[in-house]
């Protein structure tokens, strides 16, 4: 009896770990299932609404008009609408671009807005294309047919190679002083494309397009030299290059086969430099001429004084000598009285002039002075002879 029941107790005990583990297996599969119902159950919160177009009519003749409507677009975001033809494959080209319209979506990223029905410039089918002008691209196509439209198939894809895009562009590099002071800005832009055909593309040629505001991309080709084999990846690099002097928000923008493969915007800063420029030459300019002016009114101006001969010294100016001419009855009492010189006052004469070298030897005074002789001087004691004589010694 002992021995049966001690068999059956270690049986028991066996069993234990087996079924311990079975129930903590069924638990964790429970919870599991508990824990991916509600998350696949749940709709995704980050999902981004997909920007879609409807409209009022599937045909329409030109000159008519159509009402396009527009759900899931950015809030306050700037669209352009297009009719455009061969369903845009070769772009903005395609497209009536000279009546298309701008329309601004409102807060819930809805709009409605009618555009006139005109013909493309390329046959249908066709379509009315929108997409926004500043921040993040997005784009949207509605199929719609223009009546009495030429309609041609769709041009064939080339059998080199079907390149996209399989990673976000960037642009890479930076800019030097020269732009600060308006040179071209320069970046690379570098992208990441895969061969989706058949054949290898070799030598891929890409065309590079900067565009600022709502103006249109302006188009260069680049070519890549190299090959993409078919089904293989390949990171490519492209030069970009601005005006001189652009500043502001710019879109780069490439285009392959007539397809726009990716959209990169590019923020260019003001060259201050040329701004410091302009400042300084109109601070600097003013400045130089003025001192020049004050030069030359330097060097024209008159000199206080004669001028100078070379190799003699200047002298100061002389006051002329004046002679003062003495009455005729003067002159006579000088002849009478021979003394009479003498006693004539100091402050009455009149030192002579010193001579100078440069004026000529003074004349002879006999020939100049008196203005008589003294054999014609006239004497006091002459009479008017009128007067008739009178007797020596009368009173």
């Amino acid at each position: 009896m002992r021995a049966g029941s001690g068999r059956r107790t270690v049986r028991a005990h066996r069993r234990r770990p087996a079924a311990i583990t079975s129930a903590l297996a069924a638990l964790v599969l429970l919870l599991s299932l508990q824990a991916a119902l509600p998350a696949s159950a749940a709709p995704p919160a980050s999902a981004a609404p997909v920007p879609t177009l409807h409209l009022s009519a599937r045909q329409a003749g030109k000159g008519g008009t159509l009402t396009v409507t527009g759900r899931g677009w950015r809030p306050k975001a700037l669209l352009t609408l297009l009719i455009c033809g061969q369903n845009m494959i070769g772009g903005t080209n395609a497209c009536a671009n000279g009546d298309g319209r701008a329309v601004t979506t409102g807060p819930d990223g809805a709009f409605r807005k009618d555009i006139p029905v005109a013909e493309p410039p390329k046959p249908c089918p066709c379509v009315v294309h929108a997409a926004t002008v500043t921040g993040a691209p997005a784009t949207a196509d509605a199929p719609f047919t223009v009546a009495g439209h030429p309609v041609a198939p769709l041009p064939r894809e080339d059998a080199g190679g079907r390149l996209s895009v399989l990673a976000p562009p960037r642009l890479e590099g930076s800019s030097g002083l020269l732009t600060w002071f308006g040179a071209p800005a320069r970046r690379r832009l570098v992208i990441t494309v895969g061969n989706l055909g058949s054949a290898p593309a070799k030598d891929p040629v890409f065309e590079v397009g900067t565009s600022h505001g709502v103006y249109a991309p302006q188009w260069e080709e680049r070519q890549w030299q190299g090959t993409v084999p078919a089904g293989r990846r390949q990171r490519i690099e492209l030069p970009v290059e601005l005006p001189a002097g652009a500043h502001g928000d710019y879109l780069v923008s490439l285009k392959y086969g007539g397809k726009v493969l990716a959209e990169q915007p590019w923020g260019v800063g003001r060259p201050w430099g040329v701004t410091l420029f302009w400042i300084l030459l109109c601070v600097v300019v003013p400045a130089a001429v003025f001192r020049i002016g004050m030069v030359v009114v330097d060097r024209v101006r008159p000199r206080v004084g004669a001028a100078r001969t070379p190799g003699r010294a200047a002298r100061a100016p002389r006051r002329p000598v004046r002679t003062r001419k003495r009455p005729l009855h003067a002159a006579r009492s000088t002849l009478r009285t021979p003394g009479s010189a003498l006693r004539e006052p100091l402050r009455m004469r009149r030192r002579a002039p010193e001579p100078d070298a440069a004026q000529p030897p003074p004349a002879d005074p006999a020939a100049t002075l008196p203005w008589f002789t003294p054999d014609t001087a006239p004497s006091a004691t002459t009479s008017d002879p009128t007067d008739p004589p009178r007797a020596k010694g009368s009173t």
